[in-house]
């Protein structure tokens, strides 16, 4: 129909749940997010809206190993976090995961794992993918709604990095939590989504 509205989520629609780990949602987490479960009950409206929508939902997570050049212990910038197989890296207990859907991890290998995309050697800088890219090809989704932590870091470059796929894609602002490291990255983060075609909502 001319002029129709799409709906936010439909069959060809992707949901991507960001990083809603223990070590950012939790106030007790390594890198705790403020705010991040508080963002918890509208990202569960959310992903119960896209599985009535008959959407994807893919969650992902930080899944680093106990040293990797990403800590500052190993020369990097971040406090340890969301070690594999330890509560700071499993997903928030209040967040509802839904059993068969998939979960892209990053950082597995020591690299910087930002994107849902593509993770990053901290030390060459060379960029590989992470599967996600060809999985929702596969499952002909054309766009991809974000939510998550952190605004200014993972949520930021998996946005741009779904831009980059020529997916269609929105931030959900009441979905998301920024990190600021330093005053105002969050504002910075969603002005830079905007500029790079990304619908912040």
């Amino acid at each position: 129909m001319t002029g129709a509205v799409r709906p936010r989520y439909d069959d060809r629609t992707a949901l991507i749940v960001v990083d809603v780990q223990n070590d950012f949602a939790d106030p007790d987490g390594s890198l705790s997010v403020a705010g991040g479960a508080g963002a918890i009950p509208f990202i569960n409206d959310e992903i119960a809206d896209a599985v009535s929508a008959a959407a994807r939902v893919v969650y992902t997570q930080d899944w680093h190993p106990a040293t990797t050049p990403h800590f500052a212990k190993d020369g990097g910038v971040w406090p340890v976090h969301c070690v594999g197989d330890t509560w700071g890296a499993e997903l928030h207990p209040d967040l509802d995961v839904l059993p068969d859907a998939p979960r892209i991890r990053k950082g597995t290998a020591g690299e910087d794992g930002y994107s849902a995309f593509t993770v990053r050697d901290p030390e060459t800088g060379e960029e590989s993918p992470t599967g996600l890219a060809d999985l929702l090809r596969e499952q002909q989704v054309d766009r991809v709604v974000i939510i998550g932590l952190a605004t200014d870091y993972c949520v930021k470059s998996t946005a741009l990095d779904a831009v980059g796929e020529r997916l269609e894609t929105t931030v959900l602002a009441d979905g998301v939590r920024p990190v600021n490291l330093a005053a105002g990255d969050g504002a910075r983060a969603v002005a830079e989504m905007v500029l790079a075609g990304v619908a912040v909502r």
